[in-house]
């Protein structure tokens, strides 16, 4: 079993920045694949980006493409999700997904509580 707990999320101005963090216990996530959703209020759960279990590929949605950046530390069982230039459509509650194969689908094994995300215009 793998508990994922995410935070790093708050209110920022429109143009700012945060950084996501999701901390893995129970079991080390360096064979997992890991991915970023979120969910707005009365919207569907979408991706916005994964990392495989090695770092070395990254994939995001076309939203997140430029501003996002994905990144782990599988030493420090923690995953990142570094948002730049944050706009209004971006607030969501966000959360952090592990699972064997990196796809943009919301099918992961492990999933964290979540993190609010607000950005304000």
């Amino acid at each position: 079993q793998v508990q994922l707990v995410e935070s790093g999320g708050g209110l920022v101005q429109a143009g700012g920045s945060l950084r996501l963090s999701c901390a893995a216990s129970g079991s080390t996530i360096s064979s997992y694949a890991m991915a970023w959703f979120r969910q707005a209020p009365g919207k569907e759960r979408e991706f916005v980006a994964g990392i495989d279990w090695n770092g070395f590929r990254t994939v995001y949605a076309d939203s997140a493409k430029g501003r996002f950046s994905s990144s782990r530390d599988n030493a420090r069982n923690t995953v990142y999700l570094q948002m730049n230039s944050l706009k209004p459509e971006d607030t969501a509650v966000y959360y952090c997904a592990a699972g064997s194969l990196l796809v943009t689908r919301p099918t992961y094994d492990y999933w964290g509580q979540g993190t609010q995300v607000t950005v304000s215009s």
